[in-house]
């Protein structure tokens, strides 16, 4: 493809669906445009039943910068799908119409590079028709990039399933995981879901390199096994923390009026309580959760969503809109009349970055998605780790066992956590001695993490080195 080099460098960026994959993947439009002089096209692929204006609100589309664009493709039907193959395929059926925008932005733009996500590499294919050099955005950790190299030896090594291994797995470069805390889809070797991740994680290697959404204070081993010779993988270029600078509502307001609460609440006392955008949980272990937090008499802020409906996972809405529900309809019988004084319940999404950022905040419950994780690092929130799908528990082992920032509740046989085991982890992070030794090391990563991303930082070193030759493309 010829050139016009007069013209301003253009990225094309395709996302995977699905909030944890949309923002990481904006903030590094808006780094590619602000730090780097590019100009940039995000183009996102939809369901049939997806939340088109959350979407557009979350990512607030409206203030990004004039040089990057947006296009959103016609919804796709994924129904026949299973759920942890919903995004990929959500992005397979959506090529024809990726070609379509990719041949009109190639006529008017000098575009240099396609980046894809981590669950969107079929789309590697239609780059490679118009010439254009791909690389891959992985939203997620080193971690699980080890993992995705590393999987086709454990495949080989181990004849049982991985959750009934009897000692701990060792990843190269990883802290040591049980099998059962692996990625949920790897739990039964049998199923289509499993063969599908072997399929798209083989095209892991079609890329030019690797963005991750992490870096080098925070994961060295498992980045230096990366880009070691451990395995016949691209360069990986580590350049996080990407996260939002702002929350949902960049103007200030505070529709929920949790932000108006947290004012009236003593330093660093309140617990945070969110399982991201996507999450949700049964109706016994919302019961056991709102118990075990009554329980605790520790102040908390719990952004509340519906509970999973029976026999539904726990990612069942992960692609799908959430509709809000009163949560004195679910929740246990006088619950927030007894904890009004102690708590406040919102049933709508609000600003959790300057939730995370506000000075009341002193821990936060989390489902371990890695954005909600990033974002608490850069503010130097300690965590209760409670993770439900995807890689979450990866990222649980990697936050209780390495890093050292978190306390991991113990469930019982059936796989929920009681209220008893809530109300202690609460009290341990909120008051005890654990708790201060997670939010000193929290501190510590915190540092790290605005480091990092200064001029000499590791991970601003490592982005400016990855995009250099795309100027001169």
């Amino acid at each position: 493809m010829e050139h016009n080099t007069s013209l301003q460098p253009h990225v094309i960026i395709m996302p995977s669906p699905g909030m944890g994959h949309l923002i990481p993947v904006t903030e590094f439009a808006k780094r590619l445009v602000l730090d780097h002089g590019f100009s940039a096209t995000l183009i996102i692929a939809n369901q049939t039943n997806s939340p088109f204006k959350a979407v557009k609100q979350a990512l607030e589309l409206n203030s990004l910068p004039n040089s990057i664009n947006t296009i959103f493709l016609p919804p796709v039907d994924i129904s026949d799908s299973e759920i942890e193959a919903q995004m990929s395929a959500t992005v397979t059926r959506s090529l024809p119409a990726l070609a379509e925008s990719i041949r009109a932005i190639t006529a008017s733009h000098r575009v240099v590079s396609f980046v894809c996500d981590l669950f969107s590499t079929e789309s590697i294919a239609i780059a490679n028709e118009f010439d254009i050099d791909a690389y891959i955005f992985s939203t997620s950790t080193a971690m699980l990039l080890c993992l995705c190299y590393h999987l086709p030896k454990l495949d080989k090594t181990y004849s049982c399933e991985f959750r009934d291994v009897p000692e701990m797995i060792q990843i190269p470069g990883c802290v040591p995981i049980w099998g059962i805390d692996l990625l949920r889809p790897l739990r039964d070797r049998k199923t289509e879901t499993y063969a599908s991740v072997i399929h798209y994680w083989k095209k892991l290697s079609l890329g030019k390199g690797i963005f991750i959404n992490s870096f080098e204070e925070i994961e060295h081993g498992a980045i230096e096994a990366l880009n070691g010779k451990q395995w016949d993988n691209p360069p990986v270029y580590p350049i996080g923390p990407l996260i939002r600078t702002t929350g949902v509502h960049n103007d200030g307001s505070d529709e929920s009026g949790c932000l108006k609460w947290l004012d009236n609440q003593s330093q660093g006392s309140v617990l945070f309580v969110s399982f991201g955008s996507g999450g949700t949980l049964s109706g016994e272990q919302l019961t056991e959760l709102a118990l075990g937090l009554e329980m605790s008499e520790q102040k908390f802020l719990w952004f509340f969503t519906s509970p999973t409906p029976s026999g539904k996972a726990a990612n069942a809405s992960y692609l799908c809109a959430q509709n809000s529900v009163d949560p004195s309809g679910v929740l246990p019988k006088g619950f927030l009349d007894r904890t009004q004084n102690s708590g406040l319940v919102v049933s709508s999404w609000g600003p959790q970055i300057q939730i995370l950022e506000h000075g009341s905040t002193g821990g936060f419950l989390t489902h371990c998605g890695w954005n909600s994780t990033l974002e608490s690092i850069v503010h130097g929130v300690p965590l209760i780790a409670f993770p439900l799908f995807a890689e979450q528990t990866m990222n649980a082992v990697m936050l209780t066992n390495d890093m050292k920032v978190a306390i991991r509740p113990k469930p019982v046989k059936n796989g929920i956590i009681g209220r008893d085991e809530i109300c202690k982890v609460v009290k341990e992070l909120m008051e005890g001695e654990e708790g201060k030794r997670l939010r000193s090391k929290m501190e510590e990563l915190k540092c790290a993490a605005t480091s990092t991303l200064a001029e000499a930082g590791s991970s601003a070193i490592a982005f400016a080195k990855a995009v250099k030759a795309w100027k001169n493309y």
